[in-house]
């Protein structure tokens, strides 16, 4: 047995988006309490990450490491008809995930005391973001 669900996130620009609390109401309503729940998104210039949820400084220096390590305007890029963040958001997509899949025990799911889930936007414009959650046994 497979469910699926899908959240949708109105992002304001590049930064990271916690959506743990989300995944977990989709989780507790669904009959499954042991299994496994993968998340999807659908699109390719924004990811999806396990992250520490306690202190924001961590969200910080993540964003300030990628940015360096991916920087917009290189020379070198050729895809930048849609902005200058367009290519890096790419690249930055394929350094993370747009897929995590989360053991379900007991109803709830088994992240760890300082994990939380986070769409990574990696794009300066505001976005409508969709991601497909399956819950399975």
């Amino acid at each position: 047995m497979t469910e699926h669900e899908k959240i949708d996130l109105q992002t304001s620009g590049q930064g990271l988006y916690e959506l743990t609390q989300k995944v977990k109401s989709v989780v507790s309503q669904s009959p499954v309490k042991n299994g496994l729940c993968n998340l999807f998104i659908q699109h390719t210039s924004c990811s999806l990450i396990i992250q520490e949820n306690a202190d924001p400084s961590a969200k910080r220096d993540l964003e300030a490491w990628m940015n360096r390590q991916v920087p917009e305007n290189d020379p070198l890029y050729t895809h930048i008809f849609e902005g200058a963040d367009d290519m890096p958001a790419h690249i930055k997509s394929i350094l993370t995930a747009t897929n995590l899949t989360i053991p379900i025990l007991d109803g709830k799911l088994a992240l760890g005391t300082w994990q939380g889930i986070y769409l990574w936007e990696h794009r300066h414009a505001p976005n409508h973001r969709k991601i497909i959650v399956s819950i399975s046994q």
